[in-house]
């Protein structure tokens, strides 16, 4: 496997107290990696939040490929983090989807039996999941960019609520709030993954561990069912297969996988294009047919010192009051392309999903949450419901403007 060159990028200013904090001027979050004509291969970065020893260590552990007697599997979709999230450097998207499925009795989505994920490998074909008949919602989600996580994730649940408060009637979305695993289960507003079914990402970690590898945690003790069938006589390791150390109190992996985003720098823009005047004016068109009303451009993250979480962890000063260009608004909304599947949100959320952040954007071919649509004008013109108005203004653009939106959308 290729390992991708890094560098470590000094941290902003700090803040130990939240007066203190309040009178900071908030800075740009830094990128990810460098790209530019002169850049060659994309250098990852980290934005300062770990030690380079630290990054270097956990940026190994993300990599890492598990090994059956290490507690992969025996249902599992990978067999490591950077496998699904490599493009263009480790952390970011890639074309791997996984699949969900279950049933709509006409009021409720109801579970495929073992739960809407099914795990596409295992370790004996006896156990192999398959899609049983009667389980007719069916949907495959993309991965997901990981680079600047850490940065969502010191979002402050409050700005959240304020973009849905500002937003119009019709197109307001939805906040909801989801369990934090390291802090009892204790609720925070939700931002991560397709129905923002996690809000911390030592939850999302332990969350991936399980689901995408099978590999269980204090956090997730239990093994995945083989549609609905206990997995136990085939797993040759006994849970939790990560296990605490007084370093890592939670789970070993699990935290460094953790550790590891929220060392990452945000998804940086093309800087090679960024100022010419057909991106220029698709930037100004972005805003003036309203798709900034859900791809929020500009959040500032909480100050540092700030403690989200429900306690269990301190906003620092390399993630403390940045600002960062999502383009996205991590609410959930209606945009007529639902994939009838509810996770954490409630049957209320069965058609909505989460505002895909367009940071990154040029790096992926496949694009919505199943990845079914291939160009940039198409994934604009799928969208409906909320969107409707807003897409009835792109389609009144001409040929030549909407060129220039989708000239913005490539440079993201």
């Amino acid at each position: 496997m290729k390992l991708w060159k890094w560098t470590l990028m000094a941290g902003a200013l700090s803040a130990l107290t939240l007066p203190v904090a309040f009178t900071q001027s908030a800075t740009e979050a830094p990128g990810a990696f460098v790209d530019s004509p002169a850049a060659g291969t994309p250098v990852l970065i980290s934005n300062g939040f770990t030690t380079a020893e630290d990054f270097a260590a956990d940026l190994a552990e993300f990599n890492a490929r598990e090994e059956v007697d290490e507690g992969l599997g025996p249902l599992y979709n990978s067999d490591s983090c950077g496998q699904c999230h490599s493009n263009p450097v480790v952390g970011a998207v890639s074309t791997i989807s996984e699949l969900r499925a279950g049933h709509f009795d006409g009021t409720n989505f109801i579970d495929h039996p073992g739960g809407s994920l099914i795990n596409e490998r295992a370790t004996n074909p006896k156990i192999q999941e398959r899609v049983l008949g009667g389980n007719e919602v069916r949907t495959f989600r993309m991965t997901t960019n990981t680079l600047g996580d850490g940065f969502v994730e010191a979002i402050d649940s409050n700005t959240l609520v304020a973009i849905m408060n500002a937003q119009p009637a019709g197109q307001r979305g939805t906040f909801i709030q989801v369990p934090v695993n390291e802090s009892a289960n204790r609720v925070r507003g939700g931002r991560f993954g397709w129905k923002n079914q996690n809000s911390s990402l030592i939850s999302f970690s332990a969350d991936a561990y399980v689901n995408e590898m099978g590999i269980t945690s204090p956090l997730q003790p239990n093994e995945n069912t083989s549609n609905g069938a206990s997995v136990a006589a085939f797993d040759e390791v006994a849970d939790p297969e990560d296990a605490a150390t007084p370093e890592f109190p939670q789970s070993e992996a699990v935290e460094r996988f953790a550790r590891f985003m929220r060392a990452t720098g945000v998804p940086p823009r093309d800087s090679s294009v960024i100022n010419s005047p057909d991106v220029v004016a698709g930037s100004n068109l972005f805003n003036s047919v309203g798709c900034g009303t859900c791809h929020t451009r500009t959040i500032t993250t909480a100050p540092a010192g700030t403690v989200i979480n429900q306690g269990a962890f301190t906003v620092p000063p390399a993630l403390g009051n940045k600002i960062i260009h999502p383009f996205s608004d991590y609410l959930l909304h209606d945009i007529g392309t639902g994939d009838g599947i509810v996770q954490n949100g409630g049957q209320g959320t069965r058609n909505q999903l989460r505002t895909a952040a367009l940071w990154g954007l040029r790096s992926r071919p496949r694009l919505m949450h199943d990845g079914a649509t291939l160009n940039r004008n198409e994934s604009i013109l799928r969208h409906a419901g909320q969107a409707t108005p807003i897409i009835n203004n792109y389609r009144a653009l001409s040929t030549a403007q909407q060129s220039q939106l989708i000239a913005f959308l490539n440079s993201l």
